[in-house]
């Protein structure tokens, strides 16, 4: 009996509103749904090369998502799809054509047509810029380390110096991550956060937790130490997509032109992988932008 080749599902590609407005303008988030692979669930659209996964099927997976954004060039080929050994830093890369080797860091900018510059992720928000005056975008890989290195703040930077943009000309589009709701950090974090942001209180939420059989029988957890009873842990909360938010706000881009996206990788797991949710083994999503020429 010959081996069936699976069918692909129908994509769902996330394409913020107020970036649509713009005919030159290739732009989305992928899903996690409509793929070929199997080993991440029933036709998983994995855009990473991963170990579990071949290179073969991230590849089919990688030709059908470019064809659903419509990145074509003549001949039916597909544009080239620049990619970072992304590295959780501030380091933004110029792009001006297809670079010969890989590239590292965790930021892309260009003002070439032709080019898809694209970051990959699986909790971790992925950021999309966009100067309409000038034609010049970005895309960002924003984790905890990312965000508190100030990445997409230094990317506006990056590309007033490159190409001239002004932040007030922007068009901000952060796709989907873990929020508060479930990204839990530890002290540490929270710390370094703290040292680094005024407003750091409004990305912090901390959460007592309860035991009712401490609460009925309290008398049980006296401890000899004061204040005579044993503490409870703390939960500590982090919003990621906040505090990227501020960034761009306090480099001068309007709040109406920052569209943040409210879908959990770690709530959703339906629609997008996510590395903490299923521990580690999970697809990478992307977050990919361009210019027709």
């Amino acid at each position: 009996m010959p081996n069936r080749v699976p069918r692909q599902a129908k994509l769902n590609v996330l394409r913020p509103a107020h970036l649509s407005k713009f005919p030159w303008l290739i732009h989305g988030f992928s899903t996690r749904v409509g793929g070929f692979s199997r080993v991440y669930g029933k036709a998983a659209l994995n855009l990473g090369f991963t170990r579990d996964d071949s290179k073969a099927t991230v590849q089919r997976n990688r030709d059908a998502f470019l064809a659903e954004l419509g990145a074509k060039r003549e001949l039916n080929r597909r544009w080239p799809l620049v990619t970072l050994r992304q590295v959780h830093s501030d380091i933004i890369q110029l792009v001006e054509s297809a670079p010969e080797s890989q590239l590292v860091g965790d930021g892309l900018i260009t003002n070439t047509p032709g080019l898809l510059l694209a970051i990959q992720t699986a909790d971790c928000f992925p950021i999309i810029l966009v100067d309409p005056k000038r034609r010049a975008l970005g895309v960002f890989h924003a984790g905890w380390r990312g965000t508190l290195r100030r990445i997409v703040e230094k990317g506006v930077g990056e590309m007033h110096r490159c190409f001239g943009t002004g932040a007030s000309d922007l068009e901000a589009a952060i796709g989907p991550g873990i929020h508060s709701c479930c990204y839990e950090v530890g002290e540490e974090v929270r710390d370094q956060f703290e040292s680094q942001f005024a407003y750091a209180e409004k990305l912090v939420r901390v959460v007592e937790e309860s035991d009712p059989v401490r609460e009925k029988y309290p008398m049980l957890f006296l401890t000899a130490r004061a204040p005579g009873h044993s503490v409870l842990p703390k939960k500590i909360f982090l919003d990621l997509a906040e505090a990227n938010r501020q960034q761009l706000l306090a480099v001068g881009v309007p709040a109406k032109s920052i569209e943040v996206s409210s879908l959990c990788t770690n709530c959703r797991t339906d629609l997008l992988f996510s590395y903490r949710s299923e521990k580690g083994k999970t697809g990478l999503m992307m977050g990919v932008v361009g210019i027709r020429g």
